[in-house]
């Protein structure tokens, strides 16, 4: 449900979980009720405005995503680097609580900044959102799963992070990683983690 007063947005998928995930209106087995969804755009919140994002983002939006890229470093989360996109300059932490995190949304970490990264990844894990992956190498994300332990999380919590973030396909370029973080998040989105 969304409140456009308050601005805030929560899902209730009352049983149907399989058809907002698929967005697929239709009949139930019972061959008399159709359910008909009516979806929220997928967001896509990604940490970290750094050259992955750069195409990460637009890829997004050609798809259905509602991006957002958050980067208190105003010379990384400009304008010119991210035409038509609504960039948020605060902590991540805070940008994260003031969009709300939900079902329909993908959250991206891409910083390589423990201190940037890691309070959004709490929110995160916290939350319901659909994906959630982390740049970094296997070596930085055992570090990081450490680090996430001793703030109290579980090692069920832990095995929703994607890390390293995408599929790997061998990506080595921004454009490549970008690609194979798409394709992860769609698998997720449509098959589950």
């Amino acid at each position: 449900m969304i409140n456009p007063s308050e601005g805030s947005r929560r899902l209730a998928f009352d049983g149907y979980d399989t058809r907002f995930r698929m967005d697929r209106s239709g009949f139930e087995d019972d061959g008399e009720t159709f359910v008909a969804i009516h979806n929220p755009p997928l967001r896509l919140i990604v940490v970290g405005a750094v050259h992955i994002a750069q195409h990460l983002v637009p890829m997004a939006r050609d798809i259905g995503y509602d991006p957002v890229v958050i980067d208190p470093r105003d010379s990384f989360a400009a304008p010119a680097r991210f035409p038509d996109t609504r960039l948020l300059s605060d902590w991540p932490d805070e940008a994260v609580a003031d969009l709300g995190l939900d079902g329909r949304t993908a959250l991206c970490l891409l910083t390589h900044d423990p201190k940037l990264d890691d309070p959004a990844l709490a929110a995160a894990l916290r939350s319901g959102v659909f994906y959630i992956g982390a740049l970094g190498s296997k070596r930085t994300h055992a570090k990081r799963l450490d680090r996430m332990a001793e703030a109290g999380f579980t090692p069920q919590e832990c095995a929703r992070i994607h890390g390293p973030i995408g599929l790997d396909i061998g990506a080595a370029s921004p454009a490549e990683i970008a690609v194979s973080i798409l394709a992860e998040m769609t698998r997720v989105l449509r098959q589950g983690a």
